[in-house]
């Protein structure tokens, strides 16, 4: 079963030329799940090899408007095509006055929506996984998002199946669905053929979030962890303000978790990317800063486990390892959109422009 992650969305709080407002695309087998909408999401999947396709599901990590303001336009597009595909979105408390208002501005639609508002800990149930809301510290009411398999059966010992009588065809499949099978003229249980069970994979994404505890335990040992690393250490005491993280301190949670890859987003304007992977990687190596429109494949660990490509959903399959480089692009740490953070006393609320460059060749991470 593939599954992989499309970043739409990597800026925090404001657009650059570069990057949009938070937007990330889930994708499992023939499932798509969006996790947030920041303004200008549906342009960056129409720019995209996704296309803008009829996401049945949206997740909302929390009510700052740079996560849920593309929505709005969305949802009037998906009418003006006609749509009728209902189309559930989830959040913490607080969803249902918010559509109340949006409504407004999207009116009428030609489907179903239906809102769900989940609290912490209450798991959406997949079958063979589940969605887990888990608490963060922003301030905000909010929460961040695990996507958990469950775990997947031993691995076949086609030799001991054989040498138990069993022939090959329908009934090693049904061993390996755990169903025991009749072979010669005695019962064959899946234990026998079956070594010990395997992990499923586990992806979580905290949206906006200081360090917390809340965090840490839902990332333990997961594959891929999407962390908020909104300034570098720098700025840190700003960060907590702001019911954000460093990059630093998000590698010692990815270090303390075990994960077997971080990934940043969130970053403030001010920032290109190499500082930061640079900060992480003191921390954590296996860490990366992708950009808009990168995609982490999460394959399961004996395949080799989550790797970055760069590019990817523009159509650029070019592949970057976590530990390659040191998250500067090919003009090596030239701007490539945004600059400043328009909060910034310093800046006088005025951002610093800069301009942006073509595709870069894979070196670990994008600017």
């Amino acid at each position: 079963m593939d599954l992989d992650l499309v970043f739409l969305g990597t800026s925090g709080s404001v657009p650059t030329a570069r990057r949009g407002p938070a937007a990330t695309l889930v994708r499992r087998g023939g499932e798509r799940m969006l996790v947030d909408c920041g303004e200008g999401t549906q342009r960056q999947l129409l720019r995209s090899g996704v296309g803008l396709v009829e996401l049945p599901e949206v997740f909302i990590t929390h009510y700052h408007a740079d996560h849920y303001l593309g929505l709005p336009g969305m949802l009037k597009t998906f009418t003006l095509r006609g749509r009728e595909l209902p189309m559930t979105v989830y959040g913490p408390p607080g969803l249902r006055d918010l559509f109340g208002s949006l409504q407004r501005i999207f009116g009428k639609l030609s489907f179903p929506l239906e809102l769900v508002e989940l609290r912490p800990g209450e798991a959406l149930e997949r079958g063979d996984y589940r969605v887990v809301p888990f608490e963060v510290d922003h301030g905000a009411r909010g929460q961040g998002y695990a996507l958990v398999e469950e775990p997947r059966p031993g691995r076949f010992d086609l030799e001991a199946a054989r040498a138990l009588g069993v022939p090959e065809g329908p009934l090693f499949g049904a061993l390996q669905r755990g169903e025991a099978v009749q072979a010669g003229g005695a019962s064959v249980h899946p234990e026998q053929v079956l070594g010990p069970p395997r992990p499923g994979r586990k992806v979580v994404i905290s949206g906006d979030t200081r360090p917390a505890r809340s965090v840490l335990e839902a990332a333990n040992e997961a594959d891929v962890l999407v962390h908020d690393a909104t300034f570098a250490t720098e700025e840190r005491e700003r960060a907590h303000e702001t019911g954000h993280s460093t990059a630093a301190e998000a590698a010692e949670l990815a270090r303390v978790a075990a994960v077997r890859m971080l990934v940043l987003t969130h970053l403030s304007n001010r920032y290109f990317g190499p500082e930061i992977v640079r900060e992480a990687r003191a921390v954590f190596r296996e860490t990366v800063v992708p950009k808009d429109f990168d995609i982490i494949d999460v394959r399961f660990p004996e395949r080799g486990g989550p790797r970055l490509f760069k590019g990817g959903a523009l159509g650029s399959q070019e592949e970057a390892e976590a530990h390659d480089g040191d998250g500067s692009s090919s003009d090596r740490g030239r701007p490539h959109g945004g600059g400043g953070d328009p909060d910034d006393p310093r800046l006088r609320g005025d951002p610093v422009g800069a301009r942006g460059g073509g595709r870069t060749p894979s070196d670990g991470t994008r600017g």
